[in-house]
């Protein structure tokens, strides 16, 4: 397991929400902020993606995806000028059909969908990413999404036994390999702990401490895992990932002591003892150092989030 392991697995991501959109030009729709990540994938034609925080509105062709994983508002039309609809008036209670709209001339086919998910488990992720994540055909990872753009496609043309369960899961892979596309793209950020799990020597330093959360490490440790010295360990990991090894090993041990916390798995003992605290005191100190609150305030605040 590494960090975006741990993360998905926190986020708990429930059944997707989607539609076919059929849209014949000319045509547009405008889609309020949500808390939820949104995401549309262009099968064929071209349109126009405007998104509040962006200051030109971006072009979509065939093949084209993009995920919005913040509360913004956007719209998305045949043209940049075309006025558009509340798409909750197009859409309403039609969430997973087939659905035609627009003017009668040349036709955009979109799949779009709103993820739910549990938004404090996703929160090391929806930090560590743009607002608009943008994957074209070209990038390198072009034939494993347009392999689940097809397959999506072909879920959300027809409705047949299951498709509801398949459209969200392929809706789930889409989402990482989107994601593994927007890091290995040109313009990817090189710092930041995503992009440090590609590091050859401080990723593999990472995914221990994912793969065992409570074991004692220390700098000396990490830096035996990676062949370094320990100073220069500490100051590439610092470089790469924006924050010192032992201060990265705490925050996701709070991250998931909040997660258990918010799911009731265990009492403030085991939990404590689950990410490698010899004692309930400890832990309840550096949960509250860490996050501003104690673990039973936290509890009682997120347990029904």
């Amino acid at each position: 397991m590494d960090a975006l392991d741990t993360v998905f697995d926190a986020m708990r991501v429930k059944s997707v929400l989607h539609a076919r959109l059929e849209a014949s030009a000319p045509w547009g729709l405008a889609f309020n902020g949500s808390p939820r990540a949104k995401f549309g994938l262009v099968t064929r034609g071209s349109c126009w993606l405007d998104v509040q925080e962006k200051d030109q509105p971006l072009a979509l062709t065939g093949g084209d995806c993009f995920i919005l994983l913040h509360d913004q508002p956007f719209s998305i039309r045949d043209m940049p000028k075309t006025p558009t609809v509340p798409c909750a008036d197009v859409v309403q209670n039609r969430l997973g059909e087939v659905i035609k709209f627009g003017g009668g001339g040349q036709v955009t086919t979109l799949i779009s969908g709103w993820f739910e998910f549990d938004t404090l488990g996703a929160k090391p992720l929806l930090d560590a990413l743009p607002p608009i994540i943008h994957t074209r055909m070209d990038c390198d990872q072009s034939r494993l999404l347009q392999s689940t753009f097809q397959l999506l496609a072909t879920e959300t043309a027809e409705h047949r036994l299951g498709s509801s369960l398949v459209v969200s899961r392929l809706a789930d892979i889409l989402f990482i390999h989107t994601i593994r596309a927007y890091l290995s793209a040109d313009d990817a950020p090189h710092d930041g702990w995503l992009a440090a799990l590609s590091d050859k020597q401080i990723g593999g330093t990472m995914r221990a401490v994912h793969e065992n959360i409570a074991a004692p490490w220390t700098v000396e440790k990490l830096a035996d895992k990676a062949a370094m010295s320990r100073s220069a360990f500490a100051a590439r990991f610092k470089e790469l990932v924006g924050q010192p090894p032992m201060d990265y090993l705490t925050q996701w041990r709070m991250y998931q002591a909040g997660s258990m916390i918010r799911r009731n798995s265990a009492d403030l003992s085991g939990i404590a003892e689950a990410i490698g605290y010899d004692s309930e005191t400890t832990f309840v100190r550096a949960f509250k150092r860490v996050t501003g609150t104690t673990p039973g305030e936290y509890r009682r605040r997120h347990a029904a989030a």
